[in-house]
């Protein structure tokens, strides 16, 4: 469930707002959503999707993470209980795979009063040889927050290597801070050093530079980027195209079925820390950020971009809501195009 709030300052107005998944459509011949989803108006439970069908959980996600590839499957994690997990063969085809934690580790809940292993946004990175997940640790409508790390050798169930391994804290914030540690996006730069984005309302986005050999903030470096900030914003996601750096965010209101609000901004830096700026020029610090995905007809508030890049073709996975089936958080993947100009495209019509 990506976010959360919807203040930019401690004590400020609360609006929930779960991060959103990358708008992965579905391909070719197959629908841009599930058929037989139920109606569930309670929004964890329709976010984890423990409520419908085999045949269609896996395609209701919210807050979907990057796609990795472990042998012949690609994965991806979801906000949910003990952090939900996705497998498909195909991209297209999508089924429920086990969760990272059958209880949550012990700090989580010392850390995040109030905490009950309902697990936010996650995001996913493969280096070296092992996978890192970072997660989310909060509560609805406060700052006091964390993001936590896991890892596994491998994400094949099957083999014996199989077995996540909590890493503990990696960031969090509190009543104090005027940022909030949630929504956490990991990327690796040209450079080779490992950096974490992360925020959600509050001042805005943030950017945090990691040791790839642990997956922990650098210890000498204790310094924090801002890269974007407007009043209602959150679930980042970097990527590196040519030379340049873009930066997804999502405006808006989530969490609102139909109702919500959501929509996902871009903007690019010749440098991983910044400044992101957008078409037009506007800094994303001072509320810039040119449209990219939004609302069309029953695809309802795109949100919590990841972008995955096979055989030369980048994938675009959010979450969106689906207005045929009463607003159920549902998975979408569609191929990732660039202008001319190089900025991104993502086009939701079935490839021709």
């Amino acid at each position: 469930m990506s976010k959360v709030q919807d203040s930019h300052t401690a004590g400020a107005r609360v609006t929930t707002v779960w991060a959103s998944l990358l708008c992965l459509a579905t391909l070719a011949a197959n629908p841009l959503v599930p058929s037989g989803v139920a109606s569930e108006t309670n929004r964890e439970a329709r976010a984890d999707a423990r409520v419908e069908p085999s045949a269609n959980r896996g395609r209701l996600a919210h807050d979907p993470s990057t796609i990795v590839k472990c042998g012949g499957d690609y994965w991806l994690f979801c906000t949910g209980q003990g952090i939900s997990s996705r497998r498909s063969r195909d991209l297209v085809n999508w089924e429920v795979g086990p969760r990272v934690f059958s209880s949550p580790p012990a700090w989580t809940t010392n850390a995040v009063p109030g905490f009950r292993a309902h697990f936010w946004a996650p995001d996913l990175i493969h280096i070296g040889n092992r996978y890192l997940l970072y997660y989310s640790v909060s509560t609805w409508g406060k700052n006091t927050s964390a993001i936590g790390l896991a890892t596994n050798a491998t994400l094949d169930p099957s083999n014996p290597a199989y077995e996540w391994r909590d890493q503990g804290l990696v960031c969090q914030s509190g009543v104090g801070d005027d940022f909030n540690a949630i929504d956490p996006s990991v990327t690796q730069a040209a450079d080779g050093t490992l950096w974490l984005a992360f925020g959600s309302f509050w001042s805005g986005i943030k950017l945090v530079q990691l040791d790839p050999a642990t997956g922990k903030r650098i210890a000498a470096d204790g310094s924090i980027h801002s890269l974007a900030f407007q009043s209602a914003i959150e679930a980042p996601c970097i990527w590196r195209h040519g030379n340049d750096y873009y930066l997804f965010v999502n405006w808006g209101q989530c969490c609102r079925g139909t109702n919500s609000t959501y929509n996902i901004r871009i903007g690019r830096s010749a440098s991983i820390t910044g400044p992101y700026v957008d078409k037009e020029g506007q800094d994303l610090l001072h509320e810039g950020g040119s449209p990219f995905l939004e609302t069309q007809g029953t695809f309802v508030g795109p949100g919590h971009a990841g972008i995955y890049s096979e055989g030369g073709t980048n994938w675009l996975g959010c979450h969106f809501y689906d207005a045929t089936r009463a607003g159920a958080a549902t998975l979408a993947v569609r191929p990732l195009r660039w202008s001319a100009d190089g900025w991104p495209l993502c086009v939701l019509d079935p490839p021709k």
